[in-house]
């Protein structure tokens, strides 16, 4: 297996892990991020839960076993990313604790970042545009995250944002001040 050297970046690389239910705002966060650390001359990548699901995590479902893997896999990519100079945004719902914790202890605790977008289930009902939520609730779809499998708040996140009364832009500038006290460029 090939194996990517740390560069002098990785001393300042970071991976952002943004966690919280589906609707949070997770995905729409990471792209702002994303574009706000380009301006800024980083280099980064967006590791988003649908997007992933499409590709290196095709073959799983979402019983807890699948949900596991799929955050072990993510977290696997997002440290060879890191490793190789690239501050790395992940973008999962990764509704438990433990699974967030391995991914940090992957990682490495100094690279990493949990930020915990803190959105009530209303609010992120409100604005799924794929009816997942309203499958969840009629029975059609088993095992989504806060509706029939718990979702368990980070207990100590390095932020936490409440999409639902501050704009994208303005959670983009609450993550880079994180970024730029951990010494991210």
């Amino acid at each position: 297996m090939a194996r990517s050297l740390p560069t002098e970046n990785t001393k300042t690389t970071t991976v952002l892990w943004l966690t919280g239910l589906s609707g949070a705002g997770k995905t729409t966060l990471a792209d702002q991020v994303a574009r706000d650390l380009r301006a800024a001359g980083q280099a980064c990548f967006v590791l988003d839960g649908d997007n992933v699901r499409k590709g290196l995590s095709q073959d799983l479902g979402f019983s807890d076993a699948d949900r596991t893997e799929n955050i072990r896999r993510v977290a696997e990519v997002a440290k060879l990313m890191r490793d190789a100079g690239l501050t790395v945004i992940v973008a999962l719902i990764s509704p438990f604790r433990a699974e967030r914790d391995a991914a940090r202890t992957s990682i490495g605790n100094d690279h990493f970042i949990e930020i915990y977008l803190d959105t009530p289930l209303a609010v992120a009902e409100q604005r799924d545009v794929k009816g997942l939520y309203k499958k969840a609730r009629s029975g059609e779809l088993k095992n989504f995250t806060g509706i029939d499998s718990p979702y368990e708040p980070p207990l100590a996140p390095a932020l936490t944002i409440h999409t639902e009364t501050e704009t994208p832009q303005q959670s983009a500038a609450r993550v880079m001040q994180v970024l730029n006290v951990k010494g991210n460029r």
